[in-house]
């Protein structure tokens, strides 16, 4: 089932999301409703608190090439084991601010740990838009957006047209 994605600015993305306890059917749900949302959205990672459900849990898949097998990955509580010196710039989106982007320095690599559907526990290196995604996410569940790593004028502007957009949305616009 598709869900209605959080728009910037609300509370509960700001919030710091609590461990998954144990992987359950509900959480099995909420990760396929996740999926579903960020495929039709369209994006490549969505969190869970960008659903309104302040848990530790994101899915991401970043195959875009064209005629490419999808690589949908699920990630509860994923954490950040090790991170590169190296560094890279990428104009990152965010499915929560739409249309807007704005350049992002984070780590090149990333080495990331999480518990997956299965209930066990695994670890992969990502780099590229992968390493990007991933840490873009991770951020989501500490109540971190992308725009909080831009200058204040151009986070306020950003907010700014955002909460104009929500005001219009709400008027049916």
């Amino acid at each position: 089932m598709k869900r209605h994605i959080l728009l910037h600015p609300d509370p509960r993305l700001k919030k710091l999301c609590e461990p998954v306890a144990e992987i359950s059917s509900e959480i099995g749900k909420l990760a396929e409703d996740m999926l579903e949302t960020m495929y039709d959205a369209p994006g490549i990672g969505l969190a869970a608190p960008q659903v309104g459900v302040l848990k530790r849990v994101l899915v991401m898949d970043c195959v875009k090439e064209a005629g490419a097998a999808p690589r949908p990955m699920v990630m509860v509580n994923p954490s950040v084991l090790w991170s590169s010196e190296d560094t890279s710039v990428y104009d990152e989106g965010c499915l929560s601010i739409p249309e807007h982007y704005a350049e992002v320095r984070r780590p090149a690599e990333v080495r990331v740990s999480w518990t997956g559907l299965d209930g066990k526990l695994q670890e992969e290196q990502f780099s590229g838009l992968w390493a990007t995604c991933v840490q873009h996410e991770i951020d989501h569940l500490d109540g971190k957006l992308f725009v909080d790593y831009l200058g204040p004028l151009k986070r306020q502007m950003i907010t700014r047209k955002m909460q104009k957009l929500k005001r219009e949305l709400a008027r049916g616009g």
